[in-house]
């Protein structure tokens, strides 16, 4: 485990280096998900201070996620929540995948529909067209984490459909096929989970989801690809870098 030592020196709070130490701990691995950190009075003797500066470092990465207290065993090291950035078309197959998880899927239901017309007009499709629908369950090793319901036009549904839709990556099939994403437009909501999305992904109902509306487009700009994605908010969180 790599030693880091505070700079009384800073004019920065030690409560605050000793949370960027921890910080830095979690992030390179020295403490798994899951697993203890050392106790206040263990982080007392390494840091050379007083019960109430541990205290405050361990509050604030309460506070943010990346631990909590438990009762009878001490404070552990919760499992971080996937990242998506706003900025990058990325499968969430991909997303798991970076994170070292394995992504994995459950079919709800696929087929191909011809009453959707809220969805047939985002993806320019004709009143008379049929669209398929396919709908998820999205897992990141065994936690469900998203409900995603898919919609593609005719012609790749079609294509999409010589597979097996409960584990097949799309956008890889779909660029074996030559047909490649170039752009896609987000909107990103609030809302609470329903009855049946809380059966689903093994939550309460009313907790607080993330919903992820996208429109995906081809090379020659035609949508190809509409996607609404439920994320559980405990599970998945969004990074967006501003400049200025």
């Amino acid at each position: 485990m790599a030693t880091y030592e505070l700079d009384h020196s800073k004019n920065e709070a030690l409560y605050l280096q000793i949370k960027d130490i921890l910080v830095r701990r979690i992030q390179e691995g020295v403490w798994a998900e899951y697993s203890l950190i050392p106790t206040e009075r263990e982080l007392m003797k390494e840091f050379n201070v007083s019960r109430s500066t541990v205290r405050q470092a361990i509050s604030i990465l309460v506070q943010t996620g990346l631990l909590e207290k438990t009762q009878g065993r001490g404070t552990v090291v919760k499992p971080q929540k996937l990242v998506g950035r706003l900025g990058k078309l990325k499968g969430f197959a991909e997303e798991v995948a970076e994170k070292g998880q394995v992504p994995q899927s459950k079919l709800i239901r696929a087929g191909f529909k011809d009453q959707l017309y809220t969805e047939k007009a985002m993806l320019d499709v004709d009143d008379d067209g049929a669209i398929l629908l396919v709908e998820r369950i999205r897992f990141a090793d065994d936690t469900p984490i998203a409900l995603e319901r898919t919609c593609w036009p005719h012609d790749i549904g079609t294509i999409l459909m010589q597979y097996d839709l409960n584990a097949a990556r799309y956008y890889e099939i779909l660029e074996n096929h030559n047909i490649y994403l170039n752009k896609a437009h987000e909107k990103i909501a609030a809302i609470n989970a329903t009855q049946d999305e809380a059966d689903l992904l093994g939550i309460r109902p009313g907790e607080a989801m993330l919903e992820m509306n996208r429109l995906s487009f081809g090379m020659d700009n035609h949508p190809i690809e509409y996607t609404k994605t439920k994320y559980r908010s405990d599970q998945y969180h969004y990074d967006i870098e501003l400049n200025r």
